[in-house]
């Protein structure tokens, strides 16, 4: 290898360089760490971490019925958002990339739910879910449902339905920007000369619009299930994980073992497990998504 070659090797590699002491620093060292911290007892506090081993592993994995359930309930809450929140987004979508009246006015409507905080977003919805005089009861009241008025995040059977509402509200706007992104990328003149050879609607839809599409729906099909897996602020202002258990997610369920609890130890291991989890499902999305773009 003649100093030419070896000059342009040591350049590319001090070009990515500060990309990858940011990804040693900030993502695998912290993750060494946690795996570290859950092999031991720690309590967050005492300066030494007695270790214990695979047990904490152990203990989740066969005698943890709470963790598993709250795993149960964010994929719940994930379906819903694959389904109902990508599906409203995409409807709105198609509505503002046609040259409707008004149509910038609806696309800064549509992204605001996004960029307010998650917890503004809660204490909002605690108002229009109360039991006394929340805004969802008194309207149920005035079109004569009376009858249906509850407390919506103090009912173990409405809970967690409720909570999904308020985390579809405030995501759909993310999956709305991106999917009107794609739309707009759309060549005009495929349209034309689809309606000029005679296709209706839904034969513009399955040639061109869907096929080309199809890159934005698993980007953001991956964004939702990542993002929703991982949601904490909404519950955390709406009904901190009650009641009981009926609205608890991994986050949460971690946060509480590592400060109500001082079980450190035992909450990395949590954190370990999760985030298996979560990357299990991030490397089957991606073989799913090679194997949709060579259909």
């Amino acid at each position: 290898m003649n100093f030419q070659k070896i000059r342009t090797l040591l350049g590319g590699y001090l070009f990515i360089l500060p990309a990858f002491l940011f990804f040693i620093i900030f993502s695998a060292y912290p993750f060494f760490k946690v795996f570290q911290l859950s092999t031991t007892s720690w309590d967050g506090i005492s300066p030494v971490a007695p270790f214990v081993g695979l047990d904490n592993f152990k203990d989740l994995l066969m005698d943890n019925p709470v963790f598993w359930h709250s795993m149960k309930n964010a994929f719940y809450v994930t379906f819903l958002a694959l389904v109902v929140q990508n599906s409203l987004a995409l409807l709105l979508a198609f509505l503002c990339d046609r040259d409707i009246r008004g149509g910038n006015v609806y696309r800064v409507i549509f992204y605001l739910p996004p960029v307010l905080s998650g917890i503004v977003v809660g204490l909002i919805w605690n108002w229009i879910y109360d039991g006394n005089y929340g805004l969802l009861n008194h309207f149920l009241t005035f079109i004569g449902l009376g009858n249906l008025t509850r407390a919506w995040l103090s009912d173990p059977q409405t809970a967690l339905i409720s909570v999904s509402v308020i985390h579809m509200w405030k995501g759909f706007g993310w999956g709305f920007v991106i999917l009107l992104a794609g739309l707009q990328s759309i060549p005009r003149e495929l349209y034309e000369a689809a309606r000029v050879d005679g296709a209706n609607s839904w034969i513009v839809f399955k040639r061109i619009t869907a096929p080309l599409m199809i890159p934005v729906f698993i980007l953001v099909s991956i964004l939702t299930i990542l993002g929703t897996m991982q949601i904490f602020d909404i519950i955390i202002s709406t009904t901190g994980g009650g009641p009981g258990y009926h609205t608890e997610v991994p986050i949460t369920r971690i946060v509480a073992m590592m400060i109500g609890s001082s079980k450190f130890g035992y909450a990395c291991a949590m954190g370990v497990v999760f985030g298996l989890i979560l990357l299990a499902i991030s490397m089957i999305q991606i073989r799913v998504s090679k194997m949709m773009r060579q259909v």
